[in-house]
């Protein structure tokens, strides 16, 4: 029997931004600690992430914003890369490390040693840009993934979904009109980075949703507009970016998710990916920022991934 694959590295722990900032090292340790303490963590196949290649990274984004990024790392302190953004002596590695989870997740999926794969991973990925950084990410891990699995596995279709509370504008600009994609997603509107919501390409499926929206919208959603579109598609692998922040808990959000709400949409889309894409699932983490709520959310989400 194939078992869920849990991918992290220690630089992701490393990478931080400050005492003051949501996205931290905490994240994690909230994680791995709530995994052992329900019982999953021996159940899952841990992988240590290796660093992502040139390759990997410019099939997502600009060589030159590759280049930008990596001459911009301080040797101590902080570099602002936006107003709530910054990169430390470590959030290089930890950022390659963070997409090199993803592309060794898809490999060991596609190569049918996992039967699907979690990346625990930060910095975060989806508001990455072709040539630029934002909102806590610097390169898109899912959607360089994502990327991997077109052009070195040779699939020829994969679906992209996005259950963070904020709109993968970064995703959406890097895979928009990509014909080989199909990127399904909710998000909370108007809200941070305010896109989405006007005039998305064709294979964008993104469902704009109001502050104090809850679980039972949202499997509406799910079940009435995301699931028609995504067998219509037949995609051979999903790629979850998997936020947790539209959870009731979250301050960073003002929806109403609950974890049961993130087992749900996991089980209808391994639905999905049975029966077009051999089971294939990849996710990876986004937001989520409410330490408590994060780490029962992702427990809810591996319980489904590995049929616990």
């Amino acid at each position: 029997m194939l078992h869920t694959g849990f991918f992290t590295h220690r630089a992701c722990a490393e990478h931080e931004m400050g005492s003051w900032h949501p996205e931290s090292p905490e994240r994690l340790a909230a994680i791995h600690d709530h995994l052992i303490a329900i019982g999953i963590s021996p159940h899952l196949e841990h992988h240590d992430a290796p660093a992502a290649s040139l390759d990997s990274l410019v099939r997502a984004h600009d060589a030159a914003y590759v280049e930008r990024l990596k001459s911009s790392v301080p040797q101590q302190g902080y570099w602002p890369v936006d107003p709530d953004t910054s990169m430390n002596p470590r959030t290089w590695e930890a950022a390659l490390r963070s997409a090199g989870a993803v592309v060794d997740a898809t490999d060991r999926v596609m190569r049918k040693e996992l039967a699907n794969a979690f990346c625990a991973v930060r910095p975060p990925g989806h508001h990455a840009r072709k040539a630029s950084a934002m909102g806590f990410c610097f390169f898109n891990n899912v959607a360089i993934g994502a990327l991997h699995a077109l052009e070195v596995h040779g699939l020829e279709r994969v679906a992209v979904i996005d259950f963070d509370v904020h709109h993968g504008n970064g995703t959406e600009d890097i895979l928009a009109n990509d014909e080989r994609v199909l990127m399904a997603s909710f998000f909370q509107h108007p809200f941070y980075p305010y896109t989405g919501a006007d005039n998305p390409a064709k294979n964008m499926v993104n469902v704009p949703l109001p502050a104090g929206t809850k679980g039972d919208v949202v499997r509406q959603v799910v079940d009435e507009v995301w699931l028609p579109r995504l067998r219509s598609f037949k995609p051979q692998a999903l790629f979850i970016s998997a936020g947790f922040d539209a959870h009731r808990e979250d301050d960073l959000g003002q929806m109403g998710l609950v974890e049961s709400d993130y087992a749900y949409m996991t089980r209808r889309l391994m639905d999905v990916a049975d029966e077009f894409g051999e089971g294939r699932v990849i996710s990876s983490l986004e937001g989520g920022y409410n330490l408590s709520a994060l780490a029962r959310s992702v427990g809810a989400h591996l319980k489904t991934l590995a049929q616990l």
